[in-house]
């Protein structure tokens, strides 16, 4: 028997950083993102982010690529925003996404991080957080890696 555990902090931008994640809005957008993913066999652990970016700490099973699933969600998303009155302001994604790894013991932490996206960006933006989530994972980045695309 297998015993596998891979927990992952995807986290993706919207096209140039555009505000088009309407906060009175993001739980339509979550709910879609869980139930997606739910229905591919992956474990969602908490989704949470900004207008302009979306966090997805999840288990993804060692059957589905990492990239493939991003790809798939972040096209079927987008499809759902496309036609959702909410996200008037809605273009798409960036082309890119930050993937990495969570340590089981670190889980709880990490659910704390993506539950107080608000309150972590009165303070910082989007590309600082990034930025300081590369360094962290030892990730050189520059501009295009942030998701100005």
């Amino acid at each position: 028997m297998s015993h596998i555990s891979f927990t992952y902090h995807l986290v993706f931008g919207t096209y140039r950083r555009q505000p088009a994640i309407i906060i009175e809005h993001e739980r339509e957008l979550y709910k879609y993102i869980y139930n997606f993913a739910m229905a591919r066999g992956v474990i969602v652990r908490r989704i949470g982010g900004m207008p302009d970016h979306v966090h997805i700490l999840c288990d993804i099973p060692p059957k589905i690529a990492v990239a493939d699933f991003v790809k798939s969600l972040k096209s079927e998303s987008s499809k759902f925003m496309r036609v959702n009155p909410h996200f008037t302001r809605w273009e798409r994604w960036a082309e890119g996404y930050g993937g990495f790894t969570v340590d089981a013991s670190l889980r709880a932490n990490r659910v704390e991080y993506i539950m107080n996206q608000k309150r972590h960006h009165a303070g910082i933006s989007f590309e600082q957080e990034y930025r300081a989530m590369l360094t962290e994972a030892g990730i050189s980045g520059d501009e295009e890696t942030l998701g100005d695309r």
